[in-house]
């Protein structure tokens, strides 16, 4: 033990060893128990356990012998955002900051507690940043897999409480779609939007603009085919977000997918003026995707309740809609028609009733 520090100061470095490894343990296993019953990974929840169990070997019982809680004025210390969570991934994110906040302190007074402290807990913090890309990354794309309709917006008056109402109908995944607006309106819409989703524990991603993607903390990008490459993207976004792109032809979806996309649009199945002046790619691309799409992907273009059933025909399990709810009177039954017929294919295929 390095005893560069005066007697007089051991109980406080003793104290603050404590509670701070304290905090470390708590927070990685927050960490990792929803790893394992949220996720069901056990890889990340075994990389959760192996940090712990590091951590354990330096919480001796003499340091855990200088605990005095009662005398703490830490523990009548509180603030507002900690009394809730607005979802799972704010709940994951507020114990990330902890443990991360936690190793730093071991890290610094650990050089004056051992002289092997200081670099091992330094690692470690570098570990548990790693670890989080990894989680957040996996949280996405769980989702994004168990994900069957996706909603893309346009602009409106009730564009927020639309949203919510699909939201309270199920809906797990939105696109901020918005050509006209300036940057200013975007970005608190998107903010906004953002939020939302998250409180509902859904995905939100924006078209086309990294930049405010990265500024609102999304989920990730929807990238049309004359928007930037797949790859520079990434180098923006980094590997724990997602990346769509938008596809017209078998050759843009192999080249979609070849690039690192993490799903793909298909379509436009029909003519929409969303996409005006745009041909339909029609059903037949909507087959191939079936036969051919190694990566979840989803039909859009003109669906609605009148053609749901000759899209589903092709084989086809995810579709992405904008005006069917965004025009809807009342997206939240919308959204749940959409959600039982989508979950009723698909159990209709598991026992070979459909063909898949």
């Amino acid at each position: 033990m390095d005893q560069q520090y005066t007697p007089l100061a051991q109980p406080i470095l003793y104290r603050i060893l404590d509670a701070n490894l304290d905090r470390t343990r708590e927070g990685l296993r927050i960490i990792e128990e929803w790893c394992r019953f949220g996720l069901n990974s056990g890889e990340l929840a075994e990389e959760c356990k192996h940090l712990r169990q590091e951590i354990a070997r330096w919480h001796t019982m003499t340091l855990r012998s200088y605990r005095n809680t009662t005398d703490d004025p830490g523990t009548e210390l509180t603030h507002p955002q900690e009394e809730q969570r607005s979802g799972i991934e704010q709940l994951l994110q507020a114990n990330f900051c902890r443990v991360q906040e936690a190793l730093r302190v071991l890290e610094e007074y650990g050089k004056l507690y051992h002289p092997d402290m200081g670099s091992t807990f330094k690692q470690m913090r570098y570990q548990v940043y790693t670890l989080e890309s990894r989680l957040l990354a996996h949280q996405r794309h769980k989702v994004l897999q168990n994900s069957y309709l996706y909603l893309v917006t346009s602009p409106g008056e009730k564009l927020f409480a639309i949203v919510e109402a699909a939201l309270q109908g199920g809906l797990t995944l939105v696109q901020y779609r918005d050509k006209n607006s300036n940057d200013e309106t975007r970005l608190k819409i998107a903010q906004k939007l953002c939020q939302l989703c998250h409180r509902y524990d859904a995905l939100f991603l924006i078209n086309d603009r990294v930049d405010l993607a990265v500024a609102v903390d999304a989920d990730g990008v929807h990238l049309g085919q004359d928007d930037i490459p797949i790859q520079l993207a990434r180098q923006v976004l980094g590997p724990q977000r997602l990346i769509g792109r938008s596809t017209h032809s078998p050759e843009d979806m192999k080249r979609a997918i070849q690039e690192g996309a993490d799903y793909i649009g298909v379509g436009p199945v029909y003519e929409t003026p969303t996409k005006a002046g745009k041909a339909a790619a029609g059903l037949e691309y909507v087959s191939h995707a079936v036969k051919n799409s190694t990566v979840p992907w989803f039909a859009i273009g003109g669906i609605d309740m009148n053609n749901f059933d000759d899209v589903m025909a092709t084989g086809c399990e995810r579709v992405a809609v904008v005006r069917s709810i965004m025009n809807a009177e009342q997206p939240t039954l919308v959204t749940q028609y959409f959600l039982s017929q989508l979950h009723r294919v698909r159990n209709l295929r598991s026992h070979k009733v459909l063909p898949s």
